[in-house]
């Protein structure tokens, strides 16, 4: 791997634009696992042939060619109109938007192999991130921030790669971290940000990257006025970057079957597996929600009755308590949905347990229950 990364390196030199790093494009995936219909998810899985999102995010990155190269960025002058952005994009071509077109064009034709899914899907979950990184949508000039110099943790960096990785990693976060603090979208965040349209992904990163332009110089310290102020936007970016590509996959793929030559996946092991791994997996069923006790993962099911007993409120899914299939246990604020949930079907994403021998999802956020 290092000597594949070390090759692409030397072949694009100071063009190449990493966009969040390993840590981000990770995270991206994880959060759009988590958002993914039953159905999408395992078609998901048999594209990749078992291996989950987050294994395949920076793929695009370590297999880039001259073909590929501009697919990962745009290129545009600051401080453009809105119109004016957009009429540059829908006139360019070989950059990130048209890429994004074309991945997802290829996985709505049923003509493709298995193996062309595969490529298209890695693609595809690669480049909605960069579509995020507010540095991917910047200036030709500069290289998207690569050749402007700044000093971060009395460190010499740039300010491409200040916001590929550096603020990230300042966190010391992990990855299971990461996705536990990023990924705290609201249902109605959900559905706007699920219904913007690629060309808006970009115009937000642009006029985040036109900020940033008006505000960076060369030789800048940046200090932890900025970095408070930035880190939260990197939060929402990789947020809104997961969610809305399991929206695009949920749109591409839920109606889809796995294509002949991925048939052959065992998809219900596949996931348990990634779960042993400690690896968080997408939507599983209610009627085997037991299986994954200490995993965090998405599930569906319909609310039968529920208890408030005061610190708590109890809603139990599948069936009447003592069925009931799943215990959802509602504290802090998630307790003000009670009013809201009787004979709804919900989804919830939480760390499943053990209690009394019967599984519970302990719900402190609203975010983390979809109706």
């Amino acid at each position: 791997m290092k000597k594949k990364l070390l090759s692409v390196a030397l072949c694009f030199g100071p063009l190449v634009l990493v966009s969040w790093g390993y840590k981000g494009h990770r995270a991206i995936a994880t959060i759009a696992q988590k958002h993914l219909t039953s159905n999408t998810a395992y078609v998901v899985s048999g594209y990749l042939n078992g291996e989950p999102m987050a294994e395949v995010a920076t793929w695009a990155d370590e297999n880039r060619n001259h073909k590929t190269a501009g697919w990962h960025y745009l290129n545009l002058p600051i401080d453009l109109s809105r119109d004016a952005f957009k009429a540059r994009v829908l006139q360019s071509d070989n950059n990130v938007y048209s890429a994004i077109l074309k991945t997802e064009a290829s996985l709505r034709d049923n003509k493709l192999s298995a193996e062309e899914k595969n490529e298209a899907l890695k693609y595809l979950i690669h480049l909605v991130g960069d579509a995020h990184q507010p540095m991917h949508v910047s200036r030709k000039e500069d290289k998207g921030g690569n050749t402007i110099q700044v000093r971060f943790d009395n460190k010499g960096t740039n300010l491409h790669s200040l916001w590929d990785s550096k603020l990230i990693d300042n966190e010391g976060l992990s990855e299971a971290d990461i996705v536990k603090n990023y990924d705290v979208a609201t249902p109605n965040q959900i559905r706007q940000w699920q219904s913007d349209s690629p060309i808006e992904w970009l115009w937000e990163s642009y006029q985040i990257s036109s900020e940033l332009y008006r505000s960076s110089k060369s030789g800048q310290d940046i200090n932890n006025t900025y970095y408070e102020k930035y880190i939260q936007v990197i939060h929402k970016r990789i947020d809104q970057a997961g969610v809305r590509l399991a929206g695009e996959l949920n749109k591409l793929l839920t109606s889809k079957t796995v294509p002949k030559g991925g048939e052959n996946v065992d998809l219900k092991k596949t996931l348990e597996n990634n779960a042993t791994k400690g690896i968080i997996v997408g939507n599983v069923a209610l009627k085997d929600v037991s299986n994954f006790v200490g995993k965090t993962v998405s599930v569906s099911g319909k609310v039968y009755d529920l208890k408030d007993i005061g610190s708590m409120v109890l809603v139990n899914l599948g069936a009447a308590y003592p069925n009931q299939l799943l215990t959802v246990v509602l504290k802090g604020k998630a307790k003000e949905l009670r009013l809201t949930l009787t004979d709804k079907t919900i989804t919830v994403t939480g760390e499943v347990i053990e209690y009394k021998g019967s599984p519970e999802i302990i719900i402190s956020e609203q975010s983390q229950i979809n109706l």
